[in-house]
């Protein structure tokens, strides 16, 4: 019961999309929102997760060509998201999945990526509240 109450600020094996179909039908047939320089593709998805969102974070190479910033990149994306998952949680009944793509070609600090993941989280809940107002 303790347990139920204390939320855990991790990011577990079964929270990350891993699929390669999932991912697939998530960029043919997701919803996009957007606060520079963070994209969020998103799509209702029932998966076996107990988390309701299973997330994937990508740097393309196109814009950032060493492989060593991107990691690091992809590694303070993970970090904003896990402190700030309950965020995207509580707003939602439905399973989702969720990709999050670093558009900057340059790197951005960590309170600048934070303050556009504010931004990315109150687009994506007016998009759900007004898509579940329509249903």
């Amino acid at each position: 019961m303790i347990d139920d109450l204390i939320m855990k600020y991790t990011l577990g094996k079964e929270e990350k999309l891993k699929s390669k179909k999932l991912i697939e039908q998530l960029f043919l047939e997701g919803i996009r929102v957007k606060s520079y320089p963070i994209q969020l593709i998103y799509l209702e998805k029932n998966h076996k997760a107990e988390f309701p969102i299973q997330a994937g974070f990508s740097v393309p190479k196109r814009n950032i060509r060493l492989a060593v910033n991107r990691n690091r990149i992809k590694r303070v994306l993970r970090e904003i998201y896990r402190y700030n998952k309950f965020g995207f949680s509580e707003k939602i009944e439905k399973k989702y999945i969720f990709m999050f793509i670093y558009m900057a070609k340059e790197e951005i600090n960590y309170s600048n990526l934070e303050v556009s993941f504010f931004k990315l989280l109150e687009k994506f809940s007016t998009k759900i509240e007004d898509y579940e107002a329509q249903n």
